[in-house]
């Protein structure tokens, strides 16, 4: 990793983090899990949010989808009632992990964040993982999520025309992947989809998918068993653009879009070439790519890419849904 010109904010984190990583079989797959699970620290919950862990139906055939739904605790007061903004905007949030890894409480701190910061609802879904579950069962998953969100919107206090999705990495995958969904099935409506470092391209042929083999976190070893499970053993033919967005040839009457991108990050030119062809598709595309950065360097919040981030994300957010003052 010498090599690599990383922001000085890493310098001490870095000899700390894995680099490659064994995630050839489902027996591997399910013992970092069970690592990262015992490694992860307690949840610090915010005063001003609360939380609901709820169980909504599955797809047809499938089990039920566990969400975990975030609302400030402040209610809409008569100003805004009387407004007509008494509804609060929504952002269904789809975590990341290759597809392998990840659940709910991976983006707890991100979600209380953004209900504080946004004033909004925030839907985030635990959705099926592959090895044991390839494709599509993760993407039926969260696209019933968003559809159970929109049908509940008046129960759970949100404006169903401002419903936004987001993701992170494969979950900005996934949350890419649903809005091609949303879009093709007519519903639901979605307003706004922000799309952090995502995982979108089985094909792994861009540049810096052949030149970041060790970098940290994830790499492009990393990236091949990710995508060999994701699709499944019993895969063949062609790959479907809600399994890779980037394969996807038709990308216009897509919602408004957010993409950021990190330097050292094998995934960085597949999000790069996904904002370019939707702004070719006539979609509002923004996209910001962080110098020095790598793939997950966000969570190492003390480090000022990873400040400027969150604050641009809020920001935007606040634009996209309407709740800045």
């Amino acid at each position: 990793m010498s090599t690599y010109a990383f922001d000085d904010d890493f310098k001490d984190v870095l000899d700390l983090l894995p680099t490659r990583s064994d995630f050839s079989t489902v027996e591997k797959v399910q013992k970092i899990r069970a690592l990262r699970a015992e490694a992860a620290g307690k949840i610090r919950d915010r005063d001003d949010v609360e939380k609901e862990d709820l169980t909504i139906p599955g797809p047809a055939g499938a089990p039920d989808v566990p969400i975990r739904i975030y609302r400030p605790t402040s209610g809409i007061d008569d100003t805004a009632a009387a407004s007509g903004k008494a509804l609060r905007a929504c952002v269904v949030e789809i975590h990341g992990g290759g597809f392998l890894f990840g659940n709910i409480d991976q983006m707890d701190p991100w979600c209380q964040r953004i209900v504080a910061d946004v004033g909004c609802i925030v839907v985030s879904v635990e959705y099926r993982l592959a090895p044991e579950n390839p494709f599509p069962a993760g993407l039926d998953d969260c696209y019933a999520a968003l559809c159970w969100t929109a049908e509940h919107a008046a129960d759970l206090g949100i404006d169903p025309g401002r419903i936004a999705i987001a993701g992170h990495s494969a979950g900005g995958g996934l949350a890419a992947a649903t809005a091609l969904m949303a879009r093709d099935r007519s519903a639901p409506a979605l307003c706004f989809q922000l799309l952090e470092i995502p995982e979108l391209d089985d094909r792994l042929e861009t540049p810096s998918m052949n030149a970041f083999t060790d970098t940290p976190l994830w790499n492009r070893p990393n990236a091949e068993w990710s995508w060999r499970h994701y699709l499944g053993p019993d895969h063949a033919g062609e790959v479907s653009p809600y399994a890779a967005p980037a394969r996807a040839t038709d990308l216009s009457n897509l919602p408004p879009a957010y993409i950021s991108t990190m330097e050292f990050d094998p995934l960085r030119d597949e999000g790069i070439l996904y904002a370019m062809a939707m702004l070719q598709a006539g979609v509002s595309v923004e996209l910001h790519s962080y110098a020095g950065t790598f793939h997950g360097s966000t969570q190492f919040s003390g480090a000022d890419a990873s400040k400027r981030n969150l604050a641009e994300t809020i920001g935007l957010l606040k634009r996209r849904l309407g709740t800045q003052e």
